[in-house]
């Protein structure tokens, strides 16, 4: 085998492994056009969007509003105070970290609001205990706005009971080091793009073919797999995120291989390689 003939093979093992290993536009684009993609007769993406289920672990906020005179709004919290306008009871707002890396939480939250226990119960001051696990949140509303009614005429108290915000995670590779963490999005619905462009974007490394998502459930957790290059994601329970949501941003594969990163560094790999071989040829002709 003649020496110019090696050379041969190694420029055109280098020009081919650096012509796979770049990332295209395909790789990177969002939802492209999908023939599966499921529309209605309006020609509309149907929602999708699962209601969400108390689970245990949950922390919500409970406010009972009433009028000025609203005395028996006592009854409900001792945090209750006597101001003008409306009364709050039982519970708090709040929350902080929206839509940006949080740290563990939103304390306030925690150490006043109402916990789903290990029974999947919560316990309200004045009114006892209110089954949870499994219920949505309106479900669990009605409940306790008919307690609250047999201590206030008809229509002078409003229940409200929420959530902290739709609270999710995301891990990535140490490059997505802005966009990992905990974040909270104070917002009813929330779809995987909305979450996304509020954290800034995926880079390139990011797999959008392959993001996982695991979920909670009263009976456990499932795990699923969204291609975000496709519009049918867009058909996904899995694309709107729910509370409690984890998104793990897997590296795609031809970032690893130190090819795909970058157009530039793909390119000043690829020379690199060619110079080196090069220079290994150069040597083994003057042997």
């Amino acid at each position: 085998m003649s020496k110019h003939y090696l050379f041969n093979i190694f420029s055109l093992l280098i020009l081919f492994g650096a012509s796979t290993s770049c990332i295209s536009k395909k790789d990177i684009r969002y939802l492209q056009p999908s023939e599966s993609l499921t529309i209605n007769e309006e020609g509309l993406v149907p929602y999708n969007v699962p209601e969400y289920r108390v689970t245990k672990g949950d922390i919500l906020s409970l406010n009972v509003v009433t009028t000025p005179k609203g005395d028996a709004a006592q009854f409900y919290s001792s945090l209750n105070t006597s101001s003008g306008g409306t009364q709050n009871a039982t519970g708090t707002s709040g929350g902080q970290n929206s839509g940006g890396t949080g740290s563990g939480g939103n304390a306030t939250f925690y150490f006043n609001g109402l916990k789903v226990d290990s029974k999947g119960d919560v316990n309200i001051f004045g009114i006892g205990y209110i089954k949870a696990e499994g219920r949505t949140v309106e479900d669990m509303t009605k409940e306790i706005q008919e307690k609250v009614n047999e201590n206030f005429l008809q229509g002078k108290s409003e229940v409200r009971l929420n959530l902290d915000g739709i609270r999710y995670y995301i891990l990535g590779d140490m490059e997505t080091v802005g966009v990992t963490g905990e974040k909270t999005a104070y917002v009813t619905q929330l779809n995987i793009m909305q979450a996304i462009a509020m954290n800034g974007g995926l880079n390139r490394t990011v797999d959008r073919k392959n993001i996982t998502i695991h979920r909670k459930y009263p009976e456990g957790i499932k795990t699923a797999k969204l291609d975000l290059t496709r519009e049918d994601a867009m058909n996904s329970p899995y694309y709107w995120l729910q509370n409690g949501d984890i998104i793990y941003l897997n590296t795609n594969g031809k970032s690893i291989n130190g090819f795909g990163k970058e157009p530039v560094q793909t390119l000043t790999t690829g020379v690199s390689l060619l110079t080196t071989v090069m220079s290994i040829y150069l040597i083994i002709t003057r042997l």
